[in-house]
């Protein structure tokens, strides 16, 4: 990213300190900032904190002699790969989506012929009003992207939505939005991902499941996403955090997460790390079960979909590539590749969960098992692990 330059607008509101730590990681990623800070936003933070963290100086005024011989307003609205406007107040929004031009700031932004990125903040009641929704949705009509806002307290006493994202989520999209197509092999490809386990209930509060935490699954989703593709989650019962551009489906039971499946076909590459119940109830009873004097009470049981199978066994809406997991405690090639035979699925990732750490942990050693091959991979952490099979992802769908 050393080539690559951002022309980052600063609004005025509480926010506007936010956007010197994000000028720290652009610059520390080495992405050049030039800045534009709006005369409310010179109400929050000076032009020598922007300046010093950016390493270029601080325009601000649309009228400025110096800065219209040495570099005008159009030059400067060109002179970046894209434009960054954070915070993006209401006002900034409104500007923008009407075309108006009556300072540096609302110049550039209609001068510009980059690609435009907002990360709105503002009280909640203005980010609600529908005079914003309105503008906001012109803008996206257009093109602009945006990021945030946030939920939560904010510095007026209320609480909602118009906090600014913070600056690491602002970063993260702004690395998005510089990639070029080498960057994004995947864009206009459809991905669906499974994560986590799935819940059979027995009575109302006692169920079949399983250790399953989900982070691989959520891992992989969002490196997909990275690359470019259009990614559906299908995620089991699990508390994390939505990747940042995936489409989160949330399910409880094997029956659930088979229907969104079905739902979110057509895609080119389905990646299915949930760990599935093989089981369930035949019935699941209506009341809580009591203790007894007879015993525990007998369960029937019944075998679930088999959604792996299933998604192979598509026919025309199967996807490309079908990607399966399994977690094994013993001859993990041997299972896997029986596992890939009896599928009828492309390629088996399979690990070791008796492995410390790796059922709910945060690392991972996988075997890629596809017809040809065995690949042993060392063990990573999941991100990173998710990002070596989105790599490889890309190379069979290329």
């Amino acid at each position: 990213m050393s080539d690559k330059r951002v022309l980052l607008i600063v609004g005025g509101g509480i926010a506007a300190y936010k956007a010197l730590e994000l000028t720290r990681l652009l610059r520390k990623a080495g992405v050049a900032v030039r800045p534009i800070l709006t005369k409310a936003g010179a109400e929050f933070v000076t032009p020598l904190s922007l300046g010093s963290l950016a390493e270029d100086r601080v325009y601000d005024d649309l009228f400025s002699l110096t800065d219209e011989a040495e570099m005008g307003h159009i030059q400067l609205s060109r002179s970046a790969d894209l434009v960054v406007v954070a915070p993006a107040t209401a006002d900034l929004i409104a500007k923008a989506a009407h075309g108006l031009a009556g300072d540096l700031a609302s110049t550039a932004l209609l001068a510009t012929d980059k690609p435009v990125l907002m990360a709105p903040a503002m009280n909640v009641r203005m980010w609600l009003h529908p005079a914003t929704r309105r503008n906001v949705a012109t803008l996206k009509a257009d093109g602009v992207r945006f990021v945030g806002p946030d939920d939560g307290a904010m510095a007026c006493g209320e609480f909602g939505p118009g906090r600014l994202a913070e600056p690491e989520v602002i970063f993260a999209a702004i690395m998005d939005a510089l990639k070029g197509p080498a960057d994004r092999p995947l864009a206009g490809k459809r991905a669906l991902v499974t994560a986590g386990p799935t819940f059979e209930p027995i009575d109302p509060v006692r169920g079949i499941t399983n250790r399953s935490s989900g982070k691989q699954g959520f891992a992989i989703a969002e490196a997909l996403a990275q690359l470019g593709a259009e990614v559906t989650l299908i995620a089991g019962p699990v508390f994390l955090p939505t990747p940042r551009g995936v489409t989160r489906i949330d399910v409880e039971t094997a029956r659930q997460m088979l229907a969104a499946c079905q739902a979110a076909l057509p895609a080119d590459v389905g990646v299915f790390v949930a760990a599935v119940a093989d089981w369930r109830v035949d019935e699941a009873f209506g009341t809580k079960l009591k203790k007894e004097k007879g015993g525990p009470p007998a369960l029937t049981f019944v075998e679930n979909p088999d959604i792996l199978a299933t998604v192979s066994a598509t026919g025309p809406h199967r996807p490309q590539l079908v990607v399966g997991f399994a977690a094994e405690t013993n001859d993990v090639e041997m299972h896997a590749r029986a596992k890939l035979s009896r599928k009828g699925c492309d390629w088996i990732i399979a690990n070791d969960v008796t492995e410390p750490g790796v059922m709910g942990g945060e690392d991972n050693a996988v075997l890629l098992v596809t017809q040809e091959a065995t690949e042993r991979w060392d063990r990573a952490p999941k991100d990173e692990v998710a990002r070596a099979i989105a790599r490889k992802i890309a190379e069979a769908l290329a």
